[in-house]
């Protein structure tokens, strides 16, 4: 772990969540790998991430601030949730304006029932494994865009370091050549495998 990596835990642990999202998105998403979160106490461990930044031609802060994507432009911390295909929302954690950590998924500890109920399956390494699965699993939509991590309904805490890969982002066409995806190296809990 680099310098900055453990001071981003290091305020994640003390609770200073400002410190820890005010930082460069790339960092961020990598230090929150292995972090735990919960919304109403469901969830689990982060295992896939990625960085978007306001110069960045896929990010949905290319183009300035609009009504959509304002909460992305919100104070370091902030959750910005979008939808996709007109079905399906993604989280989103606001680093420095304009820039945000993706969350692609996570490995389900808490409230698994409840997660199986809404994804009709009982497969937990399909439960969260892409970011609009994660978000149907822990019942995450619109109503709570625009909060800050560290009030209800959310939750997140620091985990001991783990082994971090990073690749090619998912999904997108524009900007697609950076490695700004990142995942536990040899997680069965991934969107997709890293290549």
């Amino acid at each position: 772990m680099t310098n900055k990596s453990a001071i981003g835990k290091a305020a994640l642990t003390g609770g200073d969540l400002r410190s820890f999202f005010e930082r460069d998105a790339i960092a961020v998403a990598r230090d929150l790998i292995g972090c735990h979160l919960l919304v109403n106490g469901m969830g689990g461990r982060i295992t896939e991430t990625e960085a978007y930044f306001p110069h960045d031609e896929a990010s949905h802060s290319f183009r300035g601030p609009t009504r959509r994507n304002g909460a992305m432009f919100g104070p370091p911390g902030n959750v910005y949730i979008y939808r996709i295909y007109g079905m399906y929302w993604c989280l989103n954690f606001v680093c420095t304006p304009g820039s945000a950590v993706l969350i692609r998924a996570l490995e389900p500890e808490n409230g698994i029932a409840h997660m199986i109920e809404r994804r009709g399956t009982d497969v937990l390494t399909q439960l969260c494994s892409g970011p609009g699965k994660l978000c149907q699993a822990l019942d995450i939509d619109i109503a709570i865009n625009n909060r800050l991590l560290d009030r209800p309904p959310f939750s997140i805490s620091p985990s001991a370091p783990v082994p971090i890969i990073s690749g090619l982002r998912i999904g997108i066409t524009k900007n697609a050549e950076v490695p700004w995806r990142f995942g536990i190296q040899g997680s069965r809990y991934l969107s997709k495998p890293f290549r």
